[in-house]
C-alpha cells in the first residue's frame, strides 16, 4: 500500500523560508543550512513532497538538505507558479500565501520528482556562468573603449579588457579540466563535439545547463532549451509560430552553433540553405537549424553514437 505524501510548499527568499503543510501549518525559518536540515529532519519522519520555486542560488542549502535526507521535491518555474495562482483566482501575493499556493500546486498538479543534483555538473555550470558574465562585461568594455576620446580612459579600459581576457581564458581552462576529470562528462563532450558547429563552449553549456539531454523526449528537450515553436492561433487568425521561455543560455549557445553549422557543406548546412531558398528569414532558418541540431544531439547522447554526417 502506497501512502500519499503530504505536499509542502516552501517560498524561498534570500533570508527566510516560508513553509506551509497541511500537517504542520505555516512557519517561517531562516534560510540557513542548520535551519534547513532541522526542517528536513522533521519532514523525513513521514512521507512529504516539497514544492519550491527555482530561485537561483537561494534554494541551494534547502536542496542539499532535501537530497541528503532523501526527501522528494520538485523545483518549478516561478512563472508557472504564478500562472497557477491566477488560474485559481489568487490575486494577493505574500510569502506565506505563496507557500500555501505551492503546496496546493503540488496537490493538484503532482509534478514529477526532481532528479538528485550532480555536484560535478553543478561545478561546471558555475564556471560556465561566470565565464558568460565576464564575456558580457568584456563586450561592454569594448563598446566603452570605442566610444571614448580620452586616451587615458581608453588605456584604463584596455587594461581591464586584458584582465578580462586572462580571466576568461582561465575559466575556460578550469572548465575543460573539470569536464576531463569526469568520465561521463568527458564522453559527453566527445560525442557533442563530433557535430559541426559544436565547440568547447557550446559543449560545456549543454553538459552543465541541460542535464536532461539524452534522457528526455525531443519535444521536451526543445522546450527546455527555448527552441520549441508555439502556435499563436485564434479563430481564423493564424499567427507566426514563436519560440519563448526555456533556458536562455542554452538557446544562445545553440544559436551561435547554428551560425557555424549553416556554413558547412554537409546536411546541416544544406538544411539551412533549403529553408532560405523557400523564403524563410535568416533568423527563422537559424532557429530551425538550432532545433534540428539539438534533436540530433539528444539522440547522440541517448545512443552514445557520434555524429555521422550525411552527404549534402
Amino acid at each position: 500500500m502506497t501512502i500519499a505524501p503530504v505536499y509542502v510548499g516552501i517560498d524561498v527568499s534570500k533570508d527566510p523560508l516560508d513553509i506551509f503543510a497541511a500537517d504542520m501549518g505555516s512557519a517561517t525559518i531562516p534560510n540557513t543550512l542548520e535551519a534547513a536540515q532541522a526542517l528536513v529532519a522533521r519532514l523525513a519522519q513521514a512521507p512529504h513532497f516539497v514544492i519550491l520555486e527555482a530561485t537561483g542560488c537561494y534554494d541551494g542549502r534547502l536542496r542539499r538538505a532535501l537530497e541528503e535526507a532523501n526527501v522528494q521535491y520538485a523545483r518549478i518555474n516561478p512563472e508557472r507558479a504564478r500562472d497557477f495562482a491566477r488560474a485559481i483566482g489568487l490575486k494577493a501575493k505574500t510569502d506565506r500565501i505563496d507557500a500555501r499556493m505551492l503546496a496546493l500546486f503540488g496537490e493538484r498538479l503532482q509534478p514529477p520528482q526532481r532528479e538528485p543534483s550532480n555536484s560535478e555538473r553543478e561545478a561546471v555550470a558555475r564556471l560556465h556562468r561566470r565565464r558568460d558574465q565576464l564575456v558580457a562585461m568584456r563586450a561592454q568594455e569594448k563598446n566603452r573603449c570605442s566610444e571614448t576620446d580620452d586616451e587615458q580612459m581608453r588605456a584604463r579600459i584596455q587594461r581591464h579588457i586584458a584582465w578580462l581576457d586572462e580571466e576568461i581564458d582561465a575559466l575556460a581552462a578550469q572548465t575543460a579540466a573539470a569536464i576531463a576529470a569526469s568520465e561521463d562528462m568527458r564522453n559527453c563532450e566527445r560525442l557533442l563535439r563530433s557535430m559541426p558547429g559544436v565547440g568547447p563552449v557550446v559543449a560545456a553549456a549543454l553538459i552543465a545547463l541541460l542535464p536532461e539531454l539524452g534522457a528526455a523526449q525531443p519535444r521536451k528537450v526543445a522546450a527546455l532549451a527555448g527552441l520549441a515553436p508555439f502556435a499563436v492561433d485564434s479563430g481564423r487568425f493564424r499567427g507566426l509560430r514563436v519560440v519563448r521561455g526555456g533556458r536562455k543560455e542554452v538557446r544562445d549557445k545553440l544559436y551561435m552553433a547554428s551560425i557555424s553549422a549553416a556554413r558547412t557543406r554537409g546536411d546541416l548546412g544544406e538544411f539551412f540553405r533549403r529553408l532560405r531558398a523557400r523564403g524563410k528569414p535568416a533568423k527563422v532558418a537559424l532557429i530551425a537549424l538550432a532545433r534540428r541540431m539539438l534533436t540530433i544531439l539528444n539522440a547522440i547522447i541517448r545512443d552514445r553514437v557520434p555524429y555521422l554526417p550525411k552527404a549534402a
